[in-house]
């Protein structure tokens, strides 16, 4: 019996003894357990913060790169624009030379047609021919020609920035100084624009009148006769403007000019409306034109 006890006890202490060793080893293994966790997220943690550096180095690579790109597009249309001024510049002064050029091979065509004639004219005196002009008049004579072409531009210039009381005394004393030739005709044209302009049409009207007279031939006869149709039309007297418009279209002279065809164009729809009316036809009604005086009339 004590030695069934004795086994019993035995067979307990035993038993603790293995309940103790494994409950040593499971707490070893726990530590164990934790001591991987914490070197795992360790270095989990070491790696999400060189990602992290990493992207943050990346991100402003990015931007600087962005910038660059940015600041190459800038840089990149300011050349453009810069480009296109230059090359606009470049047009202007190669007009502007054109111009130049052609004004002055223009003068100087005009001053050496004027030095021939002059050259070439012969003073008559009691029926008896004289020596040719002296070299100091033909010098007076270009002088004076080179200084009508400067005072004519300078109207131009006038007329066209809407001086046109100025432009029309500097046209005037153009005319008033050379009488004859292509430059009083054009003169005097530009006289008759500056009127047109400034709203006094009568007078405008006799400009051009006399322009045509005096001027028969002229590369400016065509389009005075044509202002002289339109002035008569804006004022709704049909009947001179038909009378201009057919004096123009009758002219051998008038025929390879654009106001021909406009002329031929305005006198057609004239005689239109007049069948029209004959018939018994309802047309509209000529509304004379009321210009303002331009800011130039000032």
């Amino acid at each position: 019996m004590n030695k069934l006890a004795i086994g019993m006890l035995s067979v307990a202490i035993a038993l603790v003894g293995c309940s103790r060793i494994t409950m040593l080893r499971t707490e070893e293994m726990r530590n164990v357990g934790t001591d991987v966790q914490v070197s795992v997220k360790g270095n989990l943690d070491s790696a999400m913060h060189r990602l992290r550096s990493d992207n943050k180095a990346l991100r402003k690579r990015l931007d600087s790169l962005k910038a660059e790109l940015e600041a190459s597009a800038v840089a990149q249309k300011r050349m453009m624009a810069e480009i296109t001024m230059l090359s606009r510049r470049m047009s202007d002064e190669s007009e502007r030379n054109d111009s130049r050029q052609e004004e002055i091979i223009y003068r100087l065509d005009m001053l050496l047609g004027k030095s021939d004639k002059i050259l070439a004219k012969k003073v008559v005196v009691s029926g008896a021919p004289q020596a040719p002009l002296s070299l100091d008049s033909l010098e007076r004579e270009a002088e004076k020609l080179v200084e009508a072409e400067a005072t004519f531009n300078t109207a131009r210039s006038d007329f066209h920035s809407g001086e046109f009381k100025l432009a029309f005394k500097g046209f005037k004393q153009v005319y008033e100084q050379m009488k004859t030739g292509e430059l009083a005709e054009n003169s005097l044209y530009w006289m008759g624009l500056c009127l047109t302009e400034v709203n006094q049409r009568d007078k405008a009207k006799k400009i051009f009148t006399n322009l045509s007279e005096t001027f028969p031939d002229g590369a400016k006869a065509c389009p005075a006769i044509f202002k002289l149709a339109n002035l008569y039309g804006e004022e709704c007297d049909i009947q001179s403007q038909k009378q201009y418009l057919q004096k123009l279209l009758s002219k051998k002279s008038c025929e390879k000019t654009g106001e021909f065809e406009q002329s031929a164009e305005i006198l057609q729809e004239i005689l239109e409306k007049e069948e029209k009316t004959a018939a018994g036809e309802k047309v509209e009604a000529c509304v004379p034109v009321s210009r303002a005086p331009a800011s130039g009339s000032k």
